[in-house]
């Protein structure tokens, strides 16, 4: 089971947002490639980087912070948000990304992402982001009438080897995640799994890593870290 310490990037710092919703930001670092640093000095194995405002479709700096942080950090990093096509995807794993993940493509634009698939499978992952069990795409700002499981099925039928899923009505709430949804696409799809939003204490790691065997990798831990909850070291430990 893999811990992924995130940040979230708007306007060039470090933040954290509850259920997606940019008015609430909490700024934790003025320096998101400091604080990078300071996960993988903590003893993070990988790194969860995104983009909140390229996600949103907003102007943004947060990829040169980005491209400086793949550089720094000797651990991998996973970055998403507003990657939606060839060329940005590319750019990014030439820059030192180790996976990319697409979250609006795969509603939006379909053949790009199985162009990616096809391509670069193992360096991508696919962010399902849900509200009420439909995805929501444009940074979670609009919600359309995809069903997330049914989706999840088509993307592994098109090659996809993992997703993220988030349950937004989760994300910055510590008040755990969504068990029953990251176990169903884990066992239905037969795709790798990243359980996001939610977690609040050790005991939401260790029901999430019951998850193990039925697909469930990893587990993306942000606002219960930097509201010192408990530690990295503790969360790696348990794990």
């Amino acid at each position: 089971m893999i811990i992924f310490p995130a940040i979230d990037m708007r306007q060039g710092r470090c933040v954290r947002l509850l259920q997606g919703r940019p008015e609430t930001a909490t700024v934790y670092f003025d320096d998101p490639v400091a604080a990078a640093l300071a996960w993988e000095q903590q003893g993070a194995p990988w790194l969860h980087l995104i983009d909140l405002d390229g996600a949103m479709g907003d102007q943004s700096i947060n990829r040169a912070h980005a491209k400086h942080i793949f550089k720094a950090l000797k651990i991998p990093v996973q970055f998403g948000g507003g990657v939606r096509n060839m060329e940005n995807l590319e750019d990014l794993l030439q820059a030192g990304a180790r996976r990319v993940i697409l979250g609006t493509a795969a509603v939006e634009d379909p053949g790009f992402v199985k162009q990616a698939l096809s391509k670069f499978q193992q360096h991508v992952a696919i962010g399902l982001d849900a509200r009420e069990g439909m995805i929501a795409i444009r940074g979670w700002q609009q919600v359309g009438s995809v069903p997330v499981l049914p989706l999840a099925k088509q993307l592994a039928e098109m090659g996809a080897s993992r997703i993220v899923y988030t349950d937004i009505s989760k994300d910055g709430m510590l008040d755990g995640p969504d068990l029953t949804m990251t176990r169903q696409l884990a066992v239905d799809s037969g795709l790798k799994v990243i359980a996001s939003g939610g977690i609040s204490c050790l005991e939401d790691v260790r029901q999430v890593k019951e998850l193990e065997p039925l697909g469930v990798e990893g587990i993306i831990v942000g606002k219960a870290l930097y509201e010192r909850k408990f530690t990295l070291n503790q969360a790696l430990q348990y794990v």
